[in-house]
């Protein structure tokens, strides 16, 4: 089976599972308790909230197959320094699962400044961090690419 197929599959099977126990759900109701001071959705704001909840829970899932498959590129990996590739693989990672806990403890949080700060730091911060690992990463690698090989900017 090709590779593309299996991340395919992963994703759309974690996808499916992030999704049926979000916090909106029967399920996720008792991972993720709504806090009282929560609002319910209704209408227009209901559909956004679900497709974007759909949208989270597909990129959980590509997490998880990025996560399966990436690691062994990452082991062959051999252009600039190791521990800033593993660096990047548990950042681009971080950044394609944090989602799911992310909004389903925004839910469960409600109004609670403390939890939100706690929030605010364990998640926004952290992909902060990624998002300059990656950006780093990204600079080394140019920099150690033959120049002929960029394209050139016109």
């Amino acid at each position: 089976m090709k590779t593309w197929i299996k991340v395919l599959i992963v994703t759309l099977v974690f996808g499916t599972i992030a999704f049926m126990t979000g916090s909106n759900t029967p399920v996720g109701e008792k991972i993720w308790p709504p806090s009282p001071d929560n609002h319910t959705p209704e209408g227009a704001q209901l559909a956004l909230l679900m497709t974007m909840g759909a949208v989270e829970a597909l990129a959980f899932g590509l997490g998880v197959a990025f996560i399966a498959w990436g690691w062994p590129l990452v082991k062959r990996f051999d252009v600039g320094p190791k521990g800033l590739a593993i660096a990047t693989y548990l950042s681009i990672s971080w950044l394609l699962v944090n989602w799911y806990p992310h909004t389903n403890l925004h839910i469960a949080n409600g109004l609670d400044l403390w939890g939100l700060i706690g929030i605010e730091y364990g998640f926004h911060l952290t992909l902060v961090i990624a998002g300059l690992i990656v950006a780093m990463f990204f600079l080394r690698v140019l920099q150690q690419t033959p120049e002929t090989s960029l394209p050139r900017a016109t």
